[in-house]
């Protein structure tokens, strides 16, 4: 065997034009070759000398030691540090590149440090090599560079690089990258540019000072199976300027922006991949980016779940799951023209769901679940269009709200259960709402009003603690073959918008069904009538169901009656309801105290002050809508209010879904009071025992406010159960003292029900046979007076049921007499609930 051939150490210098200082070990190169030339093998003193005598195949093995060099591998020789002594060899020159790669070679076990700011510490331009367990610890351009037709397989390299790039592959370059880790980065982690196309496998990528990873430009492209990116300052993946990714079995997290950001005709696959952790959007997208989720996570993000903007921005998610916010900020935001299709996701506890909004911005969304929703699941503005089938929304404040004119799309085949309300449909907005089912909302089921119209066809309300169909402001609202049944407040609710209502407005009723009454029939024929109360349904041929229970008659007009009458006849139709005795002396001595101080200033003398708001308190059907109504009549004749018209809202009028809208709609509510009565039913909502950070609170310090400041101009009435309203009332101190007097509404006994019958059958052309009134007084006597109990309501329910009854007896008669026609039985009774 020939001597191995021992190198000088005289430094020599390189074609690099570097000077070599001499290296702390030496480097022992292996022919691998068959030739009997045998001079390449032996040790050289310097990296420079040895790879100058190696050929395509050899072996060389670097001692450990410190090598200032710059070093070029143009030869597909295998370069290697000593076995066992990972990481003992650095290859660390003063300036350049320390390490060049232009061959197939293998380059395995190296510790490379740079520090050049203008150059990678590793350079990779052609071919396709290896690059084994390297260590790149530098603060160079970029720690790993891959350019033009490299191709390279790089396998648990780290690179820890706080000047710059992590690894940046570039100019067509590819390669794949496995089990690497880039540890920091002054810049992005891996960068992909100018058509290059890599492959990462199981890599980490933390620390970045930029993007996680990042891909941009066209034709660029990359690949990311098992990978994890986390403590990022910055996006943690970043596609834009047409660029490509696809992301399988990926992490996403702790970043300090977007969790996933798109921009500029991006296009972005995630499939079985989790985002998590993020304070800003996990995924945001705009200029035509196209995003696909399949079986993916969105979790603790503070802003958007996912956040799509602009024309031919579309995202499709399928299997997805999108959850636990941390802010308060919808989960999925569709906005500025762009698209969203959810398929089989899941969408539940975060502050709203899904937000649609502007004009061609649309939401597809089939067979997913929305629930644990703090304020609204869907919500659709501002011309937006949002498609639902076959979904289910659970457990938010409001299931759908469709928000103004030009707003709409359709629910199908949803189920909407234990919403407080479950579809809202305001200002004009038009959506279609198909076989859907609202189960136990703890308001409406289904609430329209401010112009709202919509088609509501084949749906049913079940179990609501207030009213099934809730339709306010005379707006022009299509019920077909609706159904509500065990609905506490009615199941059908229809009321006056006020003296600018059209007359040809209101709700269009077509063989809509209670289990309280039978068949709904619409208004007759366009007549200047407005319906301001509730009234009977079915072959009575009226609407069911206003405001509460009341005993209010039909009035004639375009719009609330103008205060003509006096105070006397006022009191005199008060006087005619049935009971509320303790309440119709309150409303008295208010009157008189009130009409005894305007006297005295006109004759000059000092006039005691009397705070005109009230808190009513009691059941359901007690008759306090009526009263409220009549009180502001009865202030209007007397000069203390300019109109006296009554303007009932609830929560959801008042409560907006984000910080300050509340307050602009408590105050927009406040000015179509202006000059009567404002009168807030179940006022307790807005303070529920678990509020939270919930918006009722703003909802009560503005009126707290504006009854201050325009105490001449409005007079506000609160109501609701006894003891919520004594809570309400005791948690807000501030709004307790702004009230005169609490008035009490106690429920109607077996007589007072008789009696609301008896003038039911009177206006109605009946009589009540013999044994018919002591029938239903035991039947009053008996019936359950749990939460559903209407009162009065309950009094012209049970009128309803046996007129139907009677039809169904009297049709049978060939030749009805008079008597038949009119006379009521006991047997016409229906049967206790």
């Amino acid at each position: 065997m020939d001597r191995p051939n021992e190198i000088g150490d005289n430094p020599r210098t390189t074609r690099w034009g570097h000077d070599n200082a001499m290296a702390q070990g030496t480097v022992q190169v292996t022919h691998t070759g068959t030739s009997r030339w045998r001079r390449r093998t032996g040790e050289y003193a310097s990296l420079a000398a040895a790879l100058e005598a190696a050929a395509d195949g050899d072996v060389l093995t670097v001692a450990p030691g410190t090598y200032r060099e710059n070093l070029v591998v143009h030869r597909a020789v295998t370069l290697r540090g000593s076995e066992g002594a990972q990481g003992s060899v650095r290859i660390a020159p003063v300036d350049g590149v320390p390490l060049t790669v232009r061959a197939s070679a293998v380059v395995q076990d190296l510790h490379v440090e740079g520090q050049d700011a203008a150059a990678p510490a590793v350079l990779v331009e052609e071919g396709t090599p290896e690059l084994l367990g390297l260590r790149v610890v530098t603060r160079s351009a970029s720690g790993i560079e891959v350019r033009g037709s490299a191709r390279p397989t790089v396998r648990r390299c780290s690179v820890d690089n706080p000047a710059g790039v992590g690894i940046v592959v570039l100019d067509g370059g590819g390669g794949v990258f496995e089990e690497c880790e880039v540890v920091s980065a002054g810049q992005a982690g891996v960068a992909v540019r100018s058509g290059a196309h890599p492959r990462l496998e199981r890599c980490r990528i933390h620390h970045a000072a930029g993007s996680g990873l990042t891909a941009t430009g066209e034709g660029s492209s990359l690949e990311a199976v098992g990978c994890e990116v986390y403590e990022v300052r910055g996006s943690g993946v970043q596609v834009t300027g047409r660029a490509t990714a696809h992301m399988t079995d990926c992490d996403v997290h702790r970043t300090t922006g977007d969790g996933v950001t798109l921009d500029t005709d991006a296009v972005l696959t995630l499939a079985d991949c989790r985002i998590h952790e993020i304070p800003e959007n996990a995924v945001d997208l705009r200029s035509r980016s196209v995003l696909t989720l399949t079986r993916t996570t969105v979790r603790q993000f503070g802003r958007n779940g996912l956040s799509v903007w602009d024309p031919g921005t579309r995202v499709d998610a399928n299997q997805c799951e999108i959850f636990d916010s941390t802010g308060d900020y919808p989960a999925v935001w569709v906005s500025d023209g762009a698209t969203a299709v959810l398929d089989s996701c899941r969408v539940h506890d975060v502050p709203d769901a899904l937000f649609v909004l502007d004009r061609g911005s649309r939401a597809d969304v089939v067979d997913s679940d929305l629930s644990q929703v703090r304020n609204t699941a869907v919500s659709v503005s501002d011309g937006a269009t949002a498609q639902l089938d076959d979904c289910r929304i659970r457990d938010a404040a409001t299931g759908a709200w469709f928000r103004d004119h030009g707003s709409g799309g359709t629910l199908n085949n949803c189920t909407l259960d234990g919403n407080r309300t479950g579809v809202i449909v305001t200002k004009g907005a038009d959506p279609t709402i198909e076989r859907c089912t609202v189960d136990s909302p703890s308001e409406a089921g289904v609430y329209v009003s401010a112009g709202g119209r919509g088609s509501f066809l084949d749906c049913r309300v079940t179990g609501s603690t207030g009213y099934g169909f809730h339709v306010i402001d005379g707006c022009r609202t299509t019920l077909r073959k609706c159904r509500t049944e065990r609905c506490a407040r009615g199941g059908y609710e229809f009321a006056d918008g006020g003296p600018d209502t059209a007359y040809d407005s209101g709700p269009l009723v077509e063989d809509c069904t209670s289990d309280e009454s039978g068949g709904l029939t619409p208004p007759a024929a366009p007549e200047p009538v407005v319906q301001t109360v509730s009234h009977s349904p079915g072959l009575l041929g009226s609407i069911p169901g206003q405001r509460s229970t009341e005993q209010e008659p039909l009035i004639a007009g375009a719009g609330p009656p103008e205060p003509t009458r006096t105070s006397k006849a006022v009191l005199g139709e008060l006087d005619a309801l049935v009971g509320l005795d303790s309440v119709k002396r309150e409303v008295r001595a208010l009157t008189d105290m009130i009409e005894v101080g305007r006297r005295r200033r006109q004759a000059g003398l000092k006039a005691a002050s009397v705070k005109r708001h009230l808190v009513f308190t009691g059941s359901p059907g007690t008759g306090k809508t009526t009263v409220a109504r009549l009180y502001g009549e009865i202030l209007a004749s007397l000069g203390v209010l300019d109109k006296g018209h009554l303007v009932e809202v609830s929560r959801v009028d008042l409560v907006g879904e984000h910080i300050g809208s509340t307050a602009i709609r408590t105050q927009e509510a406040f000015q179509r009071a202006h000059g009567g009565v404002l009168f807030i039913d179940e006022a307790y909502a807005l303070s529920p025992e678990d509020a939270g950070r919930d918006f009722g609170k703003e909802a009560i310090d503005t009126l707290v406010k504006l009854m201050e400041d325009q105490r001449d101009a409005v007079v506000v009435i609160v109501a609701g159960y006894t003891a919520e309203m004594e809570r309400f009332l005791s948690v807000n101190p501030g709004v307790a003292s702004r009230f005169s007097r609490t008035i009490t509404f106690g429920d109607y006994g077996p007589e007072e029900l008789l009696r609301i019958v008896e003038q039911q059958a009177d206006e109605h052309e009946y009589r009540l046979a013999p044994g018919a009134a002591e029938a239903l007084t035991q039947y009053f006597t008996a019936i359950p007076k749990g939460p559903a109990f209407g009162n009065g309501r309950t009094a012209r329910q049970t009128f309803e049921a046996m007129v139907e009854r009677h039809a169904s007896r009297v049709a049978q008669v060939a030749d009805p007499s008079t008597d038949d026609l009119t006379l009521l039985y006991a047997e016409d009774l229906p049967e206790l609930p």
